[in-house]
C-alpha cells in the first residue's frame, strides 16, 4: 500500500491557509509572544475570520478552513480569541463585515479580535425580550447626529466594553420591524451608564445600560435608517452558530465535566441506571458534535442560514441535562458551592466549578434567543410549517398596545 503525504491531498485553498499558519507559528511562537500581538498577525494574515474580505481578517474563502485554523492554533498553544471577546468575536465582527463602511471596518476589527477593544450586544429591553422587534429605545436625528435615550438589559460584558452594537427605534410611525436603526456605540460615553446584574451564580457577567441623551454621530450607523432589524438577524444568527455551533474535540467541552464526575463518583453513585444515562448524555453531545461539523462543512459565505437555530437549541437543552447529571454523581458535594462573592467577571466563557456551571447552563436556553423562540424559527423557516398569528405585523409601532 502506497503512503500519500497529507499535504499532496491538500487544495490550493487549503495548502494557502496551512502555509500562512506555518508562517504565523514560526515568526511568532504562541509560548514566546503575548497574546495580543499574536492575535494581531493571525488577523493580518487573514487567519481571524478566513470568510471575511481581505484586508479585513480573512482571505475570502469558504468558512469551514476555519476550523482547520482553530486546530492547529490550539494545538500549538495559541491564544483563543473567543475567550477573550466571545460577543465581539462571534457576533460583532461578522456584523461590522457585513454592514459597516470601510472606515468602520478598518477603525474596529483588527482591536475587536485582538481583545483589547471588548464589545458588547445592546439588543434586549425590559419590556421586549424576546419580541425584539417591539423594542423602545429611541434614536432622533439632531443634524449629523443621533440622540439615543432608552434602556437596555442582559448585556453581556457590558462592564467591560470599549463599543457596543446598539439598536434603537428611528421611525415609531413605522411597522415594528421597519423602524429600527443599528450603531456603534461608545460605551466610555459619559452618558451611557452600566449596572451590574448580579445572577445566582454569584457573579455579574449581565449588566443593564442606560442611555440619556447620548449622542452618536451617523458615521456610527451600521446600513442605512431603518436596516436595523436585518442588521440584527445578522448578529442573531452569528450568535447562535456562536452558541450551539461550537466543535470541541471528541469527548471534550461539557461533556467532558460527566466523564470526569463519573470517574471520581463513589461507587454507591456507579449504577446500572446511572451509567445508561451517562452514556446516553455521551451520545448525544457527539451526535451534536458530528452535526456541527457537518454544518460547517456544509455552511456557504454570507450570513448563517436558520439551521443555526439547530445546535443552539439543541445545545441548550443538552448543557442542562449534563450538569443535572453532574450534580447526581457529585452527591452531597454538589451542595457546597464556595464563595458567593459578587464578581464582575473577565469573560463569559466558562465557570470554575462544576456547582457554578450548573447554575450558568440555566441560562442557555434564554440567551442567544430563548428556546421557544428556536422552534419557531426551525419550524416556520427549516419545516415550512404555518407561522405564528401575527396581529401587529402591519400596524406602526406607535399604534401598537404596550404597558
Amino acid at each position: 500500500m502506497t503512503t500519500i503525504d497529507a499535504e499532496t491531498d491538500l487544495t490550493a485553498d487549503e495548502q494557502r491557509v496551512s502555509d500562512l499558519i506555518t508562517d504565523l507559528l514560526e515568526q511568532f511562537p504562541p509560548n514566546d509572544t503575548d497574546a495580543a500581538t499574536f492575535l494581531g498577525q493571525q488577523f493580518d494574515r487573514g487567519l481571524a475570520w478566513v470568510h471575511f474580505p481581505e484586508g479585513n481578517g480573512g482571505l475570502g474563502l469558504n468558512p469551514k478552513l476555519q476550523r482547520m485554523i482553530n486546530e492547529r492554533l490550539q494545538a500549538a498553544g495559541a491564544p483563543n480569541a473567543m475567550i477573550r471577546n466571545p460577543i465581539g468575536h462571534g457576533m460583532c465582527g461578522p456584523t461590522v463585515v457585513t454592514w459597516g463602511s470601510d472606515d468602520q471596518k478598518s477603525r474596529y476589527l483588527r482591536p475587536m479580535f485582538t481583545g483589547e477593544e471588548v464589545w458588547c450586544q445592546l439588543f434586549s429591553e425590559p419590556g421586549s425580550g424576546s419580541d425584539f422587534a417591539g423594542l423602545s429605545s429611541t434614536g432622533v436625528r439632531d443634524g449629523d447626529e443621533w440622540i439615543c435615550n432608552g434602556q437596555k438589559v442582559w448585556t453581556t460584558l457590558a462592564h467591560l466594553s470599549r463599543w457596543g452594537l446598539l439598536v434603537v427605534r428611528t421611525d415609531p410611525q413605522a411597522v415594528k420591524h421597519a423602524g429600527l436603526t443599528a450603531f456603534v456605540v461608545d460605551m466610555q460615553d459619559p452618558t451611557v451608564e452600566v449596572r451590574p446584574l448580579r445572577q445566582m451564580t454569584g457573579e455579574a457577567e449581565f449588566n443593564e445600560v442606560f442611555f440619556t441623551d447620548t449622542r452618536i454621530h451617523e458615521s456610527e450607523m451600521l446600513g442605512s435608517p431603518g436596516d436595523g432589524w436585518r442588521v440584527s438577524l445578522t448578529t442573531l444568527m452569528n450568535e447562535r452558530v456562536s452558541i450551539g455551533g461550537t466543535i470541541p474535540a471528541k469527548g471534550s467541552g461539557m461533556i467532558s465535566a460527566l466523564t470526569k464526575a463519573w470517574a471520581e463518583a463513589g461507587d454507591h453513585l456507579k449504577t446500572g441506571a446511572a451509567l445508561d444515562e451517562v452514556m446516553s448524555l455521551w451520545s448525544r453531545a457527539e451526535v451534536a458534535r458530528l452535526t456541527n461539523i457537518r454544518s460547517s462543512q456544509n455552511r456557504k459565505m454570507g450570513d448563517p442560514g436558520p439551521e443555526g437555530s439547530i445546535g443552539k437549541m439543541a445545545a441548550a437543552d443538552l448543557n442542562k441535562e449534563i450538569y443535572e447529571k453532574v450534580m447526581d454523581l457529585m452527591g452531597a458535594d454538589a451542595l457546597l458551592y464556595g464563595s458567593y462573592e459578587m464578581i464582575r467577571p473577565e469573560t463569559a466563557m466558562g465557570s470554575d466549578t462544576p456547582q457554578k456551571a450548573f447554575l450558568r447552563v440555566r441560562a442557555n436556553s434564554i440567551e442567544g434567543g430563548t428556546s421557544e423562540v428556536m422552534r419557531n424559527i426551525l419550524g416556520e423557516r427549516v419545516l415550512g410549517l404555518p407561522g405564528d398569528v401575527r396581529v401587529d405585523r402591519e400596524v406602526p409601532w406607535s399604534e401598537i398596545p404596550r404597558n
